[in-house]
């Protein structure tokens, strides 16, 4: 903390920071309560520092697969910021924002009565691993946006089919990508530029040359591994949309 304050007085400059605090996830951030509450006196002590609140996201709570667990998840959450608000402003210190929450449990943050601010992000896109999250019956469903389409370039055995995507085209973090509206097809192995795609007895095999859609298992590390997203409304391409993180930074 005294390098960000001596390099913003370097700059000539001040520097909002919010203190993010373990609220659950065992990721980054400083024990809630009074280690917390000593982190920001330290940044109170700092003229080139302004304390501007708490970064409190559990992240290990978003694939929770049963309402209940995400809401103890949270709830906890919620109670450890809560503490930890509490003791910044008793000691004096205006505690303006609590920030975090994500697309698997924001509306538990909100309704929470703690959080100022939500964050979530993969809902604009969804992925394989949210779908696999059991509903509550009031909670907001997000429909898949994100898909990657790959090309049959091979039908080796009725029961078998490859497509030229593989693990240069999607993220398998989370599991393989899920076969979009084809009933009986499903991704279970991939190398680097190659898919397989196993056929079930019964099913409508794919051809060659067949296009399929394909549902990453983990949207943010899939996204990453491409220069431009295209943006398509009733099967018409409106806009293309360039990756700008996308390489390796200068």
């Amino acid at each position: 903390m005294h390098a960000l304050a001596a390099a913003a007085q370097a700059a000539g400059t001040s520097v909002d920071v919010l203190v993010e605090v373990d609220v659950g996830a065992h990721r980054c951030g400083v024990l809630p309560g009074l280690p917390a509450l000593d982190l920001v006196r330290i940044i109170a002590g700092e003229p080139r520092l302004r304390f501007a609140g708490l970064q409190a996201y559990q992240g290990a709570a978003q694939h929770l697969r049963r309402p209940a667990e995400r809401r103890a998840a949270i709830a906890r959450a919620s109670e450890l910021a809560l503490e930890t608000r509490t003791l910044i402003e008793q000691a004096g210190i205006e505690c303006r924002t609590v920030t975090g929450a994500g697309t698997g449990t924001f509306a538990l943050e909100r309704d929470s009565g703690i959080y100022t601010e939500l964050q979530p992000g993969s809902y604009v896109f969804m992925d394989a691993d949210y779908g696999r999250n059991e509903p509550a019956d009031d909670e907001v469903r997000f429909e898949q946006s994100l898909f990657v389409w790959t090309t049959v370039m091979s039908t080796p055995a009725p029961e078998r089919a490859i497509v030229d995507a593989g693990l240069k085209a999607f993220a398998v973090d989370s599991g393989m990508p899920l076969v979009a509206r084809a009933p009986g097809l499903e991704l279970t192995k991939a190398s680097d530029e190659h898919g397989v795609v196993h056929i079930s007895a019964g099913a409508a095999g794919p051809r060659l040359g067949d296009r399929l859609k394909l549902v990453p298992g983990h949207c943010d590390p899939t996204v990453n591994l491409y220069d431009w997203i295209v943006a398509v409304r009733n099967d018409r391409v409106e806009a293309l949309w360039p990756v700008a993180a996308r390489g390796a930074l200068t």
